[in-house]
């Protein structure tokens, strides 16, 4: 820079150099651990995971974030006997749930989010008592089905399910407008494994063989006839089938009844995206409490009757019988993952009844409960209206007079026969003559046959 002279006294101080503005880059002294809640940036709350928006929202000033995957990052499947035996060791906590705790009441295992606090189960209501204690190792999901429908949408659908339910109490409706239905991630493994079974057993296969027999007519007369009968041949048949199962789904939980769970499947497992930890932003995750070999034996008793099924078809013929079968499993893969779920917990009369939504599709499933008042009031509307009915019969038939019926030839004849032999239990009844034989008129006799005229007129 050029010397510039000093300013005159009295004179303006000379114009300063004009910078250039410097933006700089953020600069990451440390990066956040995986799975961190972030502050939003335009108000400071945590941010959760919107389904409608499939993205991260603040749930106060509506600031969306989106949730970047990692394009590269692929699905794989774990090797089996690998991890048998060492499914603690080769675990660890899952990002941003670093805490555990245990429920009194159904003895689940929730995976606690940091820094969030957790005030009642979300399986069965139970207020958690015990204190959180650090996470203990496990298998990590690798991936994962996230929420696809909104709370707004499961509650509609709860709506539709109540309203569809037949003597079911008023408080239960009640229920999704108190805003009892939560969020939660449920654990679930699949196995991959190939199959070779070796059977023995029995085909048998139809034949009609034609006999004579004789049996008797509606008239009592033997009758002689040729008929079809089919018999079955049976002979012995081995063989061999083999099959390659592909994702079989095992619900790795205790906390819902299986017949529930079961009741929301397929999973769109074509879906799965890879773990990522801001997808539970908001949401109550479960650790599993079926292990890997306890979910593979559950995984063999899905394959069992399929194998039953290939068998047999194998077999041929009109009947199958299996007198042994023997499956070696090889190849065995798996995957730890976690699909979405509302889950709504309803007390009544003492007892807790669970109702689910699946987060990807809508449907629900459920247990509930009988309002015995509503049934004994139809019970009781049922019984009045027979009976009215009832009176209503009984009021129209007795209102009509009855038609008065012409005496029959029989009636006739017995009632004079009564009436000639009152008071005489040895006298021959009177001859009567028979209308119905000599229907003339009847004629008096003349007037001088009868002795007490004769004597009169003599």
């Amino acid at each position: 820079m050029a010397d510039v002279p000093p300013p005159l006294p009295g004179s303006a101080p000379p114009p300063l150099p004009v910078a250039e503005p410097v933006v700089k880059p953020p600069t990451v002294t440390k990066a956040p651990p995986p799975g961190r809640k972030f502050p939003c940036p335009s108000c400071g709350a945590r941010l959760d995971f919107d389904p409608s928006a499939a993205g991260l929202k603040c749930p106060y000033c509506g600031y969306q974030q989106a949730i970047t995957n990692d394009e590269t990052a692929e699905i794989v499947e774990r090797d089996f006997m690998e991890y048998l035996g060492k499914e603690e060791s080769k675990g660890s906590a899952i990002p941003g749930r670093s805490s555990q705790c245990r429920c009194t009441g159904c003895g689940a295992v929730v995976l606690l989010e940091d820094k969030v606090a957790t005030e009642a189960c979300p399986f069965c209501g139970t207020h958690l008592e015990n204190a959180p204690e650090a996470a203990e190792a496990m298998i990590q999901p690798e991936s994962l089905l996230p929420f696809a429908v909104d709370l707004r949408t499961a509650r509609d659908r709860f709506d539709q399910w109540i309203s569809g339910l037949w003597f079911a109490p008023t408080e239960l409706k009640k229920v999704a407008n108190l805003g009892q239905l939560s969020g939660v991630y449920l654990p679930y493994w699949t196995y991959d494994s190939m199959t070779v079974t070796s059977y023995e057993g029995q085909r048998g296969d139809n034949y009609t063989e034609w006999i004579t027999q004789t049996r008797r007519d509606a008239d009592g007369k033997e009758v002689t006839e040729t008929v079809p009968v089919t018999r079955t041949n049976w002979y012995y048949v081995s063989g061999q089938v083999q099959h390659f199962f592909d994702d079989v789904t095992v619900a790795a939980t205790h906390s819902v009844p299986l017949d529930l769970v079961s009741q929301l499947e397929p999973w769109d497992l074509d879906k799965l995206d890879p773990f990522n930890p801001e997808y539970l932003s908001g949401f109550k995750t479960e650790r599993y409490a079926v292990g890997l070999r306890e979910g593979f034996d559950a995984a063999k008793g899905k394959m069992e009757p399929i194998i039953v099924g290939l068998i047999r078809a194998d077999i041929g013929g009109d009947h199958q019988q299996i007198s042994d079968k023997r499956t070696r499993y090889s190849g065995i893969t798996f995957k730890h993952l976690l699909v979405p779920t509302w889950l709504a917990v309803y007390r009544y009369h003492d007892r807790t009844f669970q109702i689910l939504v699946n987060g990807r599709t809508g449907k629900v499933s459920g247990y509930r409960p009988y309002s015995w008042t509503k049934i004994a009031v139809l019970v009781l509307g049922i019984l009045a209206a027979v009976v009215l009915l009832i009176a209503m019969i009984g009021a129209f038939s007795g209102g009509k007079p009855r038609r008065s019926e012409a005496p029959t030839r029989e009636s006739a004849m017995a009632t004079s026969s009564r009436c000639g032999t009152i008071g005489r239990s040895d006298a021959t009844p009177p001859a009567v003559a028979d209308p119905w034989v000599n229907p003339r008129p009847h004629r008096p006799p003349p007037y001088d046959s009868i002795p007490w005229m004769r004597t009169a007129a003599s």
